[in-house]
């Protein structure tokens, strides 16, 4: 894609209690790289319930009124696995730069996990960064996100 501009991305972001902190982080990051961005909560460091902000950002990025989205818990894997039973959601939890780069250039991924409790904060920044500056490649890797479409 010759047109393919990184920064013209609209993502959506959502965490629970436990991602809380990291998103906070996410979200001004992406705010000084001047991405724009919508914080879908949760807001404070309250006990909150992962699967609803998961399917909330899932399917804002399903319904196309974002282009990706990120989603923060404790491990990255409960909010991963209410994201894909999203139809047209490929997310993935990646806590480093090469799964998140393989993760858009083969598998177009359009959600992207991360554990609070896993990441530092500076290595969250890069595989961001890496993420959402990588493009899908197409071409045979086209076909497999086909099939996973069941196409």
């Amino acid at each position: 894609m010759a047109d393919f501009d990184w920064k013209k991305q609209k993502i959506a972001i959502g965490c629970d209690h436990a991602g809380f902190d990291l998103k906070q982080e996410i979200v001004a990051y992406l705010k000084k790289l001047e991405i724009d961005c919508y914080d879908f909560g949760v807001f404070d460091r309250s006990p909150a319930d992962y699967p609803s902000i998961a399917k909330e950002v899932a399917l804002a990025v399903a319904d196309h009124e974002f282009d990706k989205g990120i989603i923060i818990c404790g491990s990255g894997l409960g909010v991963c696995i209410v994201a894909n039973k999203v139809v047209g959601i490929r997310a993935v939890t990646c806590h480093e730069t090469y799964s998140a780069r393989m993760s858009r250039t083969h598998n177009d991924a359009n959600v992207l996990t991360m554990g609070a409790r896993v990441i530092g904060v500076d290595l969250a920044k890069d595989v961001v960064l890496t993420w959402l500056k990588t493009e899908f490649e197409g071409g045979r890797h086209q076909v497999r996100v086909s099939m996973i479409e069941g196409n």
